[in-house]
């Protein structure tokens, strides 16, 4: 298994993390931590830039169910960019592409 890497980063439209790894498990509390501290604000877009993510089991998935969560709390809005086929795979088959709103990659979520 791979360990995570987030990084963060500031644009016009809100702050981007870019994930690098693995999201699970053992690793879901580091981006729950990090969301639940960011100061969204009203009208923001927080884009969760997935291109480096390696697997994604169910507690990544509800991770991103958290940060949505935190999201929709600060009036703000969540991307995804660039998911993974697999990721997008399970995604589909619960339905939360539904849910979140989904980016080609992240120049585009963060476009205004």
């Amino acid at each position: 298994m791979t360990s995570l890497k987030i990084t963060t980063r500031d644009t016009a439209t809100g702050p981007v993390l870019e994930i690098v790894g693995d999201l699970d498990h053992a690793r879901a509390d580091e981006l729950r931590d990090l969301v639940t501290g960011l100061d969204l604000k009203p009208g923001q877009r927080l884009v969760l830039d997935l291109a480096g993510m390696e697997f994604c089991d169910s507690s990544g998935i509800t991770a991103l169910l958290a940060a949505r969560n935190h999201a929709t709390a600060a009036r703000a809005g969540l991307a995804l960019a660039a998911v993974p086929a697999n990721t997008l795979r399970v995604l589909r088959i619960v339905g939360l592409d539904q849910v979140f709103t989904l980016h080609p990659d992240s120049g585009t979520a963060t476009t205004p």
